[in-house]
């Protein structure tokens, strides 16, 4: 039995991807800060049959990602598939001309120094294994910079520059990296960006190991 890691759990799309591999049949290791969130997500899917635990890890602490990593595999089965996700913070998200070089320290910090430290923490599990996958998952402002949301913007394009590069230099080892772009809010009635409907298609781009970029639908105009 391998691991689902989930990096930045949530109730919505977090909550859905864990019960859309945790289906598949994989154990499901939910990171987050809140510790008393973490319990109510993990109760939630062990009534559905899931068996998941959550681990306290602050994206912006790296030791504590490692750790929570760690022994997430340790207690549940190697990491095969590790999705990050964490919603940014508001601070993260001022206006360009506002935006100081300071002001970029934790936004950068937070979308790639966290992502670089996770993959060093599953890496040997999935070469181990044989096979793996990374997802990562953006707004839009991956890929169309927003002078509103600079901070985001100038990480999330970071972010996806390493995500790409992953994707080439691992696809030899049977270690599928990819993105899924969502270009707008996630909504529970949305017909392309509802939960379930992006936790199904994360879980297509795991099984299917195609390209590195897809869109949950169009970028708007």
């Amino acid at each position: 039995m391998t691991t689902f890691a989930l990096v930045g759990a949530g109730p919505g799309l977090g909550l859905a991807a864990a019960r859309r591999f945790g289906a598949a049949g994989h154990h499901v290791a939910l990171l987050s800060r809140n510790a008393d969130h973490l319990g109510a997500l993990a109760a939630e899917l062990d009534g559905g049959g899931v068996r998941a635990r959550g681990f306290t890890a602050d994206v912006l602490d790296p030791a504590s990602l490692t750790a929570a990593l760690d022994t997430a595999a340790e207690e549940l089965g190697p990491i095969e598939v590790l999705q990050f996700s964490p919603v940014p913070h508001s601070d993260f998200m001022k206006p360009v001309l506002e935006t100081s070089a300071a002001d970029l320290d934790p936004p950068l910090a937070f979308s790639v120094k966290g992502p670089v430290t996770c993959v060093h923490a599953v890496l040997p599990g999935m070469r181990e294994l044989g096979r793996g996958t990374l997802l990562f998952v953006n707004g839009g402002s991956a890929v169309r910079p927003n002078r509103k949301v600079a901070g985001t913007s100038v990480a999330f394009a970071a972010e996806s520059a390493y995500a790409a590069m992953l994707h080439d230099a691992l696809a030899s080892e049977n270690i599928h990296a990819a993105q899924l772009i969502v270009p707008g809010a996630i909504h529970p009635d949305a017909e392309h960006s509802s939960p379930d409907v992006l936790a199904e298609r994360l879980y297509a781009i795991h099984t299917e190991r195609g390209a590195f970029r897809h869109y949950a639908e169009p970028m708007p105009t």
